[in-house]
């Protein structure tokens, strides 16, 4: 299978995207804390760092070996679309964190769910964005 520069960085930035997120909320979330504390701090900005660090490396390979072809409308097209269905991802995971904050006592369930609703959106966004790509827009 051939792929192009963009379907290669998408490739690349979903599996990073799961693998330091899903690691991360693996290890993080069978916990009983109510609150977001200090020690809940470290693995964060940790899986932030792994995750820029996969990406840039990633992509500094990816260019090397595969020259970036330019960007036409029916890319903008699909960006566009993939922006569009992680949006509505976003939004529904925005309203049940809301929710959540309601619900429970404490904001780590708050912060979490609001996290993994981002995570979610940027993985539809990505999945979409790949879908459209193969099928040709």
């Amino acid at each position: 299978m051939d792929l192009s520069f963009r379907e290669r960085s998408l490739w690349l930035m979903l599996l990073s995207l799961l693998a330091v997120f899903g690691y991360y909320f693996a290890t993080v979330l069978p916990s009983s804390a109510v609150n977001i504390g200090p020690e809940h701090a470290a693995p964060f900005v940790l899986a932030v760092v792994v995750l820029v660090i996969m990406q840039v490396v990633g992509h500094a390979v990816i260019a090397w070996v595969d020259r970036r072809t330019g960007e036409d409308e029916r890319d903008r097209l699909i960006e566009l679309t993939g922006t569009r269905n992680a949006a509505y991802v976003l939004a529904t995971g925005v309203f049940g964190a809301l929710c959540a904050a309601i619900l429970t006592t404490g904001n780590f369930v708050f912060a979490h769910v609001l996290l993994a609703a981002w995570v979610l959106a940027q993985v539809v966004e990505i999945v979409s964005q790949l879908l459209l790509q193969r099928r040709g827009g």
